[in-house]
């Protein structure tokens, strides 16, 4: 599993494992929480073309769809 705090989510750089439309890279734009500072809403941005798409942040914890880092 790959250890990841919700507070250190913003601006994070994420690698996925299977490339979809040539989208590998990418990087966590906006997070946003709630009054008990639970993830609300995660957006992450694709590298190549900068296009964002709201994301499920636990779903970065599963090392079969996410790398930490650019790789």
């Amino acid at each position: 599993m790959n250890p990841i705090h919700p507070k250190k989510l913003l601006n994070s750089k994420w690698t996925k494992v299977n490339v979809v439309q040539k989208l590998k890279h990418f990087s966590i734009s906006k997070v946003e929480y709630d009054e008990q500072q639970n993830v609300i809403e995660c957006i992450i941005r694709a590298e190549m073309n900068a296009q964002e798409f709201a994301i499920d942040w636990r779903n970065l914890k599963d090392p079969q769809q996410w790398k930490i880092g650019w790789q």
